[in-house]
């Protein structure tokens, strides 16, 4: 029986990935029909929102969706579409895995034996969007009650953002973050904040992390400060198995720990609640290079090895993930970024590599 899956391209060079990726599903022979639906800057001119009803609509009614990069203005515009989708269907848990692909350059000198999994919290903390415009010439409440009631001056010129962390939020993140380490054959769990500075936000995702890992004394715990897990990431990443971080700081190491693995272009990723998962490319919409068939389609196809595998559809994740591995290795049908020094092949492009993988498919 096939099941339907929602498929949003994208802006950019989203539409161009997204077609990739149904060539290859044609090609694996995977019984899935697509409910395409549009989304992302092009939308506000002819829905006057960047993510309409009716996108939602399609990803609760079936559970799973695939989508494209979708443009986010920095500084202004709409906030973003992403932090939206995740808020409306408490998509709680984003999955960021960071695996090396043989082929692929990194500046770490063993990328071989890098392997982890970020689960990071998905609606709270500074990506809640609680925030208070600057406003001189005229009264602030907000810090008005800060002067009052807390003994804090800010000036008028400040812009603020709050930070919530709850308790419920941050237990079930890491629980999320241990029940996949069961599940995936994991051995550690790195809990990540800046609890010596933020006490009562950071300090309260600190504990929660604590106490819930006591449930879980089969796996190896530790703890770490954001700063140090930095460094940590950059000298010694092969020593990390699944890291569990509140939001703001899971933004930040995911980015990170994909430099170290070849870049975004790589990296796959998911958004994860209690009954609803979207897959998704973790890059940007690249409008520079948009339908010019140059864009890297890796991304966007590891992120759908694991939407097969969250559909229990084991058998062609595994080929569809082998046959993106082998293509990397060749090194010869790879888009400029991946592209070995010294090649005396040139790159091709977008659809070229999708067809590469494609013929790979057919021959496992």
């Amino acid at each position: 029986m096939s099941q339907t899956v929602t498929l949003i391209p994208g802006d950019g060079v989203g539409p161009e990935i997204a077609a990739v990726v149904r060539t290859c599903m044609t090609a694996l022979g995977a019984d899935i029909e697509w409910d395409i639906q549009d989304a992302g800057a092009a939308m506000i001119e002819k829905e006057n929102t960047p993510l309409p009803d009716r996108v939602l609509d399609s990803i609760r009614k079936n559970r799973i969706a695939l989508k494209g990069p979708v443009e986010t203005p920095v500084g202004k515009g709409f906030r973003s579409v992403n932090v939206r989708l995740r808020q409306d269907l408490d998509l709680f848990a984003c999955v960021r895995p960071c695996k090396y692909y043989e082929g692929i350059h990194s500046r770490i000198t063993a990328p071989e034996a890098i392997d982890l999994v970020i689960v990071r919290e998905n609606t709270e903390d500074l990506y809640a969007g609680i925030e208070f415009m600057n406003t001189c010439g005229e009264e602030a409440p907000f810090l008005k009650f800060l002067k009052e009631q807390q003994g804090i001056v800010l000036g008028c010129d400040t812009g603020i953002s709050i930070k919530p962390i709850s308790i419920s939020g941050s237990e079930r993140i890491v629980t999320f973050a241990f029940e996949y380490a069961k599940k995936n054959g994991r051995k550690k769990v790195t809990a990540i904040d800046k609890a010596n500075i933020m006490k009562f936000s950071d300090g309260l995702f600190m504990q929660a992390a604590e106490d819930i890992s006591h449930k879980y004394p089969e796996f190896a715990y530790e703890h770490k400060l954001v700063d140090n897990m930095c460094m940590q990431l950059v000298q010694y990443p092969e020593k990390y198995d699944v890291l569990v971080l509140p939001n703001l700081y899971g933004d930040i190491i995911s980015d990170l720990a994909a430099g170290i693995i070849g870049g975004l272009g790589v990296a796959p990723g998911a958004n994860m609640g209690d009954d609803v998962a979207v897959f998704e490319a973790t890059h940007g919409s690249a409008p520079d290079i948009a339908g010019q068939n140059k864009v890297n389609p890796t991304g966007i196809l590891l992120s759908t090895v694991l939407m097969l595998r969250y559909m229990e559809l084991t058998g062609a994740a595994d080929r569809l993930e082998q046959s993106i591995a082998a293509v990397i290795k060749e090194g010869r049908h790879v888009t400029a970024d991946l592209k070995p020094a010294g090649s005396p092949e040139p790159p091709v492009g977008t659809r070229e590599m999708g067809n590469a993988i494609v013929e790979k498919i057919n021959a496992l």
